[in-house]
């Protein structure tokens, strides 16, 4: 594969400032709502995956069930989110995040996003366009890397 280093140093610079801003806004936010980074992470997790069970979380925390039980718990206690039964296994534990879990999600995407529509306001309508423009060509090439990606672990 045949790339020009400009290119290839370009985006790893935006690559470098957009993900030391994003972590940076949403670890604050995280610190603020007094959560630990593991249990945000579970909110998360459940935010994109929907529902699931102790197993699950324990596998993508990569963490004991005993530990993944621990954290869950204080959400639980703290309203951010709701248990019910498996209904084919009484014994399984299910878990999704509550009305106010949510809330608290929305508003960290939202603080999250903050940043990107500052940093589009600084830019003249003539930069917005060139921006677009080439980020919506990066964004089709990343999407043909993932589709042949994609085809070679089928």
């Amino acid at each position: 594969m045949d790339s020009s280093p400009q290119i290839v140093q370009i985006i790893r610079q935006w690559m470098d400032v957009f993900m030391h801003r994003s972590m940076s806004d949403w670890s604050r936010y995280v610190k603020s709502t007094g959560l630990s980074m593991p249990q945000f992470s579970i909110l998360m997790h459940l935010h994109y995956k929907g529902r699931c069970g102790m197993s699950d979380v324990s596998e993508r925390m990569d963490i004991s069930s005993a530990a993944a039980s621990q954290l869950v718990e204080r959400l639980f206690l703290a309203g951010l989110v709701e248990r019910t039964e498996d209904s084919h296994d009484r014994r399984v534990r299910q878990i999704t995040l509550s009305p106010k879990g949510q809330a608290l999600i929305d508003a960290s995407i939202e603080e999250r996003l903050r940043w990107v529509e500052y940093l589009a306001e600084t830019l003249t309508p003539v930069e917005q366009e060139q921006v677009s423009d080439a980020l919506g060509t990066l964004i089709e090439a990343a999407q043909r890397v993932e589709a042949l990606a994609a085809k070679r672990t089928d």
